[in-house]
């Protein structure tokens, strides 16, 4: 039997519903179904509700109810495990989400007798190197990107650039971007940065409103090493895929390259990533 975890977008009646409806038939099968202690209390299944750490114990899968948003949060909670996520779309059409609402029963059986694929993504790491101590020094990941900008409105950052240990340059802009492939058409597109098939591996730096003439993405090699440190007057806020991690000082920096695990999706034939690409953007057929 397996063991199945259940995380539930907070606001949206429908995914708390459909929770306490697949938790049913998953236990009346014989299997273990476990939800976050936050996720429980909001669906109504506190008696499921686990601390994270006790939720990664032996996990099969992890399966997200709601958007694209959800989907972060389930990769950041399983990502350093490599458990596999599902992403069962309740909200807008979605990058990430495999699985619509009506099919999460056909796509929970299929899962369950080995009859579907993994399709890997590249994580970004980023180490935290905090010498004036506002953030601890530590190693995180994110699916899609790793952000630092600047920390009031109508102000820019100065950020300094490293890349596999030699000098780039500086940056006075409302911020950096350093991204992975699916991230590219997140944060990164909205700055102009390029659309990356998302099984690609590479990193991407892109800079936000860039007060300088050199504005492109650079696209880098996966195993790159991207050095950012603050400098200049002004702190910067360090995110990652829209978790707000602090803020660093000047003399700060953040080291981000591929991280060492990937992020694992369930997939049920090959995923139309353009077809997804032309209903987002509205693109005509001829």
């Amino acid at each position: 039997m397996a063991a199945i975890a259940l995380i539930v977008h907070p606001d949206r009646p429908h995914a708390a519903e459909l929770a306490r409806e697949t938790a049913d038939w998953l236990q009346a099968a014989g299997h273990e179904v476990r939800l976050t202690q936050q996720d429980a209390v909001a669906a109504g299944l506190s008696s499921l509700g686990r601390a994270d750490p006790d939720i990664l114990a032996g996990l099969d899968l992890a399966v997200s109810l709601g958007g694209d948003g959800t989907m972060l949060r389930v990769v950041d909670l399983v990502a350093a495990a490599e458990v596999p996520v599902m992403g069962v779309n309740l909200g807008q059409l979605a990058y990430l989400s495999e699985v619509e609402a009506e099919g999460v029963r056909v796509a929970l059986e299929r899962f369950l007798v080995g009859d579907h694929a993994i399709e890997r993504r590249m994580l970004v790491a980023a180490q935290i190197e905090c010498a004036t101590g506002t953030l601890p020094s530590s190693l995180a990941i994110g699916l899609n990107e790793v952000v630092l900008e600047k920390t009031e409105s109508g102000h820019t950052v100065r950020l300094e650039v490293e890349i596999n240990g030699n000098f780039f340059t500086p940056y006075t802009a409302d911020g950096l971007i350093v991204a992975t492939p699916t991230g590219s058409t997140a944060y990164a597109l909205s700055a102009r940065g390029p659309i990356v098939e998302p099984t690609h591996r590479a990193l991407l730096l892109t800079p936000v409103s860039p007060h300088m003439l050199f504005d492109r993405t650079l696209v880098l090699e996966p195993d790159a090493i991207v050095r950012l440190t603050v400098a200049g007057g002004r702190p910067a806020n360090l995110s990652i895929d829209g978790r707000v991690l602090g803020e660093l000082q000047v003399g700060d920096a953040i080291s981000c390259t591929a991280s060492e695990h990937s992020a694992k999706f369930v997939v049920f034939g090959r995923r139309d990533f353009h077809g997804i690409l032309k209903a987002k953007f509205k693109l005509g057929d001829r």
